[in-house]
Formats: C-alpha cells, structure tokens, sequence
C-alpha cells in the first residue's frame, strides 16, 4: 500500500523524526494508525453504551436527574481532572 500524506502532514513527519521520535516515515504512519484503531475501539464502545443507555431508558429504567445531582457530578468530574 503507498501512502502520500499532504504537504502539512509530510512536514509534520519530517519534523518528529528529526526531532527524534520515531526512526522512519513507517514508523510515524504505524504509531499513527494505531493510535486511529485504538480511538475506532472506544468510539465503539462509546455507541455500544449509548445504545444500551437508550434501550434502558425505552424500558423506562431512566432516572431522573436534579441540579444537586449535576452539580454534584461536575464537582466529581472537575476533582478527577485536577488529579490528574
């Protein structure tokens, strides 16, 4: 298979591999493809979970959710992100 990347992205791969991060053109496409397989997986799984949130809620297993419940939520969300 060839593979001709545009302009900004033949430069983006020139740039890496001087800079030292991979040894090849090759390997910069490799780490790039899997690094494509790998974001297909969760979006995968991303949809498989929407479908079963939607098939919940069809059989009325919903919860409603508060604004206390929000809030509580973004203040999880937020801690887990200045945790790093």
């Amino acid at each position: 298979m060839n593979v001709h990347p545009s302009p900004d992205q033949d430069r983006l791969i020139r740039k890496v591999i001087a800079a030292g991060r991979f040894n090849s053109a090759d390997d910069a496409i490799m780490d790039a493809l899997a690094l494509w397989e790998e974001r297909e997986h969760r979006r995968a799984d991303v949809l498989a979970a929407i479908d079963e949130a939607e098939t919940s809620l069809a059989r009325g297993e919903g919860q409603a959710i508060t604004q206390e419940a929000m809030r509580a939520l973004t203040e999880g969300v937020k801690q887990r992100g200045r945790a790093g």
